[in-house]
């Protein structure tokens, strides 16, 4: 029962002793509604209070998420509700690099909606999911998916474990992806072919922090081969639907802080790709598709200074059976290599201003090449051999909202390239 407030006892403690015990007798009745208005008075203020504890700010990126996506890991028990979402404009050139038409049309797309559901259910065990909503409606492309959803049991910061729907721990963007925390208008294309983001997969595995280090290991159902292209590894998510399980693969990661404001680290991937598939010219050949992501990533902020740089590469095993496996000849052919990486630099140049808003000019240089290496009897495309350069800023009024915007010139090794410009207005909650 729920304690009554000091000042309310000793107004009930004064009204019995003054008045005459007939005159209580009478009023008991009276006395006993007034006790239950204030035992319900207190309990309505203490689940005020609790509600103050359960809601935070979505400022404070934990175990390796988002600000938005961390809200769960800081309330003290029950249900927390975060979300991002994001919008994009997108006006492209009208002319390629070789001068041809780029047939390419202006697009204004709702890109996505993002709500977190978490709920804790004590200091050691928590669930946490995301819901995505995309281009704004199933019927024009666009789609609802899980993107993470899984459960995590804390024994010590040293080690915790974590079950589910998985966002893969590789690079930056696959766990770190809402809009206001990262600059540019768009992913890093590295980001999104040779390490394929947004990456989920079901599986299991451990977490931890130990002094500066933190780190990150998963098994996870594999890729599925048959989805692989000539544009990299994306096609071969599986993303926890129905996933094939003959093959599995390993994700880990490290990173350490030991210096302020400095994060350096690495994660590696391996697994086979195959799942059972056989070559249709020879059933009693199971194909391995042994698949491996290796990527290193270093990220600096000090002083209103931003400096990331990533590298990725990605090596595919028995890529002429997975050529033969999908029917791709010629310059389809998927790639036994591919190399990414990216540098990028920001400053805030209001951080000396009277003012909380943030303006933080931007630039990024990018290589990527899908098709670095091909098997034997097959050729390269050189579209995908490409760089593209950002130059832009972006508007932060509040850290939760951002608007974004830059200038891509996009070339490739066929003068297929379409430069445009970028708008993206996001927020996170």
């Amino acid at each position: 029962m729920a304690r009554l407030a000091p000042a309310a006892l000793a107004a009930l403690a004064l009204f019995a002793t003054a008045t005459p015990a007939s005159a209580q007798q009478a009023d008991s009745a009276e006395i006993r509604k007034l006790r239950e208005q204030i035992e319900a008075i207190t309990r309505t203020l203490e689940e005020l209070q609790l509600g103050r504890d359960v809601v935070v700010e979505a400022d404070t990126s934990s175990e390796g998420f988002g600000p938005a996506a961390s809200k769960v890991y800081r309330v003290r028990q029950g249900v927390s509700i975060g979300g991002y979402g994001e919008a994009l404009y997108q006006n492209y050139g009208a002319e390629r690099q070789d001068g041809a038409p780029s047939g390419r049309r202006d697009e204004l797309d709702y890109l996505r909606a993002i709500v977190y559901f978490g709920y804790k259910f004590n200091d050691r065990l928590l669930f946490n999911s995301e819901i995505e909503f995309e281009h704004a409606s199933t019927g024009e492309d666009g789609e609802v998916s899980v993107e993470f959803a899984y459960l995590d049991y804390r024994l010590s910061p040293a080690l915790g474990f974590r079950g589910g729907l998985l966002l893969a721990p590789m690079g930056f963007v696959n766990e770190l992806h809402e809009p206001p925390i990262f600059l540019g208008t768009a992913r890093p294309e590295t980001e999104r072919q040779v390490i394929p983001s947004t990456w989920r997969e079901n599986g299991l595995g451990a977490f931890g922090t130990l002094g500066d280090f933190t780190w990150r290991a998963y098994l996870m159902a594999g890729f599925d081969a048959t989805g692989f292209a000539a544009s990299g590894l994306r096609g071969g998510r599986q993303s926890g639907s129905h996933s094939l399980a003959e093959d599995l693969g390993i994700v880990g990661r490290v990173d350490w802080t030991g210096v302020p404001g400095l994060l350096l680290g690495a994660s590696a991937y391996a697994g086979n790709s195959g799942q059972g598939a056989t070559l249709p010219s020879d059933p009693a050949v199971v194909v391995d598709a042994r698949t491996t992501i290796l990527e290193g990533h270093a990220e600096y902020r000090r002083g209103g200074f931003e400096f990331r740089g990533l590298v990725a590469r990605s090596t595919l095993d028995d890529a002429a059976e997975v050529n033969e496996l999908n029917g791709l000849a010629g310059a389809q052919s998927v790639g036994e290599e591919a190399l990414g990486w990216y540098v990028q630099g920001g400053f805030d140049v209001l951080r000396f201003a009277r003012t909380s808003h943030q303006l933080i000019p931007y630039l990024r240089y990018e290589r990527l090449d899908t098709q670095r290496e091909v098997p034997a009897g097959f050729a390269r495309n050189p579209a995908n051999d490409r760089s593209i350069v950002s130059l832009g800023a972006m508007w932060k009024p509040i850290s939760q909202v951002a608007l974004k915007a830059d200038y891509q010139w996009h070339a490739n090794e066929a003068d297929t390239g379409v430069n445009q410009l970028s708008v993206n207005l996001g927020y996170l909650f």
